[in-house]
């Protein structure tokens, strides 16, 4: 029994490993100083793991750079240090984050930062975020996000694309069956 549990454990700390390996201190540290110039707050932003845990664990921060975006998107911003309140906050940052356009493949869950899971997930969600935050006036980080670009064609220049055949389909060039056989060849 014991073994097993080891075993478990054993996979689990594995698991673990490979997340925190994906853990980028650069990217946590651009997260954090784009925090500071948004909200105002004196914060270490120091990309390692300990400090961004630190600091963004009760959640309060998030709320209030979420309020900075767009000032009453998160009601309730509980300063209580009880795990259920903090977790309370970490939701509130979620759903706001959801509402600024933050897709949801992009977001964390609570735990992901709770319980310091997936950090990577919550500098991927702030990244995110700081990518949707130029469409509320505010600086953004990471790169620009690609903007729409339609193309309208005329019907005319749709139907003399049908008669072109791509060069993706590959070529005939030089193509010929000499040399191929299939089977036995025929003896005379």
């Amino acid at each position: 029994m014991a073994n097993n549990r080891a075993a478990k454990s054993g996979f689990a700390a594995e698991a673990q490993r490979k997340i925190n390996s994906k853990y980028s201190e650069e990217l946590a540290e651009e997260c954090l100083e784009w925090i500071k110039v948004i909200t105002g707050e004196n914060i270490d932003t120091s990309g390692d793991m300990d400090n961004f845990y630190e600091i963004l664990k009760d959640g309060t921060l998030l709320c209030k750079l979420a309020n900075h975006i767009k000032p009453g998107q998160v009601k309730k911003i509980n300063e209580s240090k009880m795990a259920f309140k903090c977790m309370e906050n970490i939701n509130a940052f979620l759903e706001a984050a959801k509402i600024f356009g933050v897709p949801a493949q992009e977001t964390f869950q609570t735990v992901d930062l709770w319980e310091r899971q997936n950090l990577n997930s919550v500098v991927i969600c702030l990244q995110s975020l700081g990518r949707k935050a130029h469409n509320y006036g505010m600086p953004s980080i990471g790169p620009k996000e690609a903007e729409k670009n339609v193309r309208n064609f005329t019907e005319e220049q749709l139907r003399a694309g049908q008669g072109v055949i791509s060069l993706q389909y590959g070529s005939n060039k030089g193509a010929t069956q000499s040399g191929i056989n299939f089977g036995n060849t025929r003896h005379m």
